[in-house]
């Protein structure tokens, strides 16, 4: 693996992880995808070839974070591109949200975020790699919806946490952005695009009027991975359709 830059997805067995696996891949990156779903994220790495690697990983569990990144240095050097995209949201109503739901989705979709950034940073210093990071946002960091509190609180999180990691590794030349999805088809979406009147609401906010791909999200982190990029940090660059511009429709 050494003669190629290593690139490391979390969440990488399927939808948007996938999709930034396959955009490096093409931009020259050896790929190493990190997911809970045993079985499947070994089968994603197998297909995608190239020498890319499935780790099975729980991203709730810091240990089992820790522990994937020895395994990486060990086996495989250091990483020179991260993309902290494994997520939850778990719905629910607010009066009756558990704390225990709320800290599982924290744990995953910021938690794990910070401490991957981590020791990610940590291996591209000791290397001297110029490196990029990007963390999945959401386009609920800016916006919210009433069903998701932990989702919504987490993403928030992660745009601020890209702005801090990015000013603390500016001076050792690695990088850190952040994409925030609008609606994308994934299987999170798949319960509105099932639904006529849910995806109409969808749209309605939605100036492109259509449902994005996860081939989009994936070409804007290798863009955000590549020197294309290279005077870009701290950002969260919001990839939705135009959602957030709008104010009303008439």
């Amino acid at each position: 693996m050494a003669d190629k830059p290593i690139a490391l997805i979390t969440g990488g067995a399927q939808g948007i992880g996938l999709a930034c696996a396959k955009a490096l891949a093409e931009d020259g990156h050896t790929i190493i995808l990190a997911d809970i779903q045993d079985g499947a994220v070994q089968d994603t790495a197998a297909n995608l070839g190239g020498g890319a690697v499935g780790l099975t990983v729980d991203m709730a569990d810091t240990q089992a974070v820790n522990a994937m990144f020895d395994t990486i240095a060990a086996d495989h050097g250091p990483v020179a591109a991260l993309v902290n995209n494994a997520g939850v949201a778990m719905p629910g109503d607010f009066l009756d949200y558990s704390l225990e739901d709320f800290q599982k989705v924290l744990s995953i979709n910021l938690t794990s975020v910070f401490l991957s950034t981590q020791r990610a940073a940590k291996m591209m210093v000791q290397a001297g790699i110029d490196g990029a990071i990007v963390n999945m946002s959401s386009i609920n960091a800016q916006v919210a919806i009433p069903a998701i509190p932990a989702y919504c609180a987490s993403k928030g999180g992660v745009m601020q946490l890209t702005k801090s990691s990015a000013l603390a590794l500016a001076p050792h030349n690695i990088r850190v952005n952040a994409v925030g999805p609008g609606s994308i088809d994934t299987a999170m979406m798949a319960g509105v695009n099932a639904n006529p009147a849910a995806l109409a609401t969808a749209l309605s906010r939605t100036p492109m009027k259509r449902i994005g791909t996860a081939k989009e999200i994936g070409d804007v982190v290798a863009f955000l991975v590549s020197k294309k990029a290279s005077y870009i940090t701290g950002e969260t660059i919001y990839v939705d359709g135009g959602r957030l511009g709008l104010n009303y429709t008439v």
